[in-house]
């Protein structure tokens, strides 16, 4: 199989681009005899339209082309930008592309029947298939007909699971509703989960999440537990309208992380807690200091 032109790339359906640039990633990265193993799974999957192939596939995709990490170089990462605006392929390993190519190759044009296609799949697939499943979320077509399999996986109590979904994964920005996107963040806390892998966060907080996390912070307080630093990330942008108390507290008693996710956090406008943090010289020390590093800076 030749890799296509760039104007035949760009002649192709979203999915039918994608599944091309999934093949050329696993290509590099393959044994002749691997790679055609794969290639002839597609061309079975696309041609027969038979579950069974997907499942079969999916199930031998990691003792036919190994575990190993696909290791995306720049260049390969600009081309998943492409691919979906913020489709993050950088910890995906190939076995993982291969299945999440045999899906792609399985649509066949009708979005209902590819949605409970994909329902088939989840509720059989063991976990590391469920995880490639859910990963591949940015690539697949019928959006909205799948939303409510993406909210199973933020239902999840399993950790690499949930987090298939909700980090690194630009799906719950774009599709899900503020209930659902409040449930995931809220989830994280309870998970241990970071909440800096996830895309969108700023863009979609809202004042009803800033609620339900001053009210998990109390909990926490009430029963002598730590309060992740990240949870003042989606209150402080709406110091004008709650949690004045709750930040002035974290900045009189908590962590030095807590403070500083406050003061990274601030509206640019002056306030009371925006003055505070200067006396404490925080937003200077915030300023150049990643959420990933404030975050590891905590524990």
């Amino acid at each position: 199989m030749r890799h296509p032109s760039l104007e035949e790339m760009q002649a192709l359906t979203p999915t039918a681009t994608a599944l091309s640039q999934l093949d050329i990633w696993i290509a590099a990265r393959s044994t002749p005899e691997a790679l055609l193993w794969f290639r002839l799974q597609c061309q079975q999957i696309s041609t027969a339209k038979q579950e069974r192939d997907v499942y079969r596939a999916m199930g031998m995709a990691s003792r036919k082309l190994g575990k190993l990490d696909l290791n995306l170089n720049g260049d390969e990462l600009a081309e998943a930008g492409r691919l979906r605006s913020g489709f993050d392929p950088s910890g995906w390993s190939v076995d993982m592309t291969a299945r999440v190519a045999f899906i792609l190759a399985s649509y066949a044009g009708d979005e209902a029947q590819f949605a409970r296609q994909l329902d088939s799949i989840a509720d059989s697939a063991e976990i590391n298939e469920l995880i490639a499943l859910y990963s591949g979320f940015p690539l697949y077509p019928a959006a909205m007909a799948i939303e409510h399999r993406a909210r199973e996986a933020i239902r999840s109590s399993m950790r690499p699971i949930f987090e298939a979904m909700a980090h690194r994964n630009p799906y719950p920005m774009q599709a899900f509703d503020e209930a659902a996107w409040n449930q995931m963040v809220v989830k994280c806390f309870f998970l241990d989960s970071p909440l800096w892998p996830i895309q969108g966060l700023e863009q979609r907080n809202n004042p009803a999440l800033a609620t339900i996390l001053i009210d998990l912070a109390h909990e926490r307080w009430a029963a002598g537990r730590a309060v992740s630093p990240e949870l003042w990330r989606c209150v402080t942008p709406h110091l004008d309208v709650l949690g004045e108390a709750e930040l002035m507290r974290v900045l009189e008693q908590g962590s030095m992380a807590e403070k500083l996710a406050i003061a990274k956090s601030l509206p640019g406008h002056d306030s009371k807690i925006y003055r505070l943090c200067q006396q404490q010289n925080l937003i200077t020390a915030a300023k150049d200091l990643s959420w990933q590093e404030l975050l590891e800076e905590s524990h």
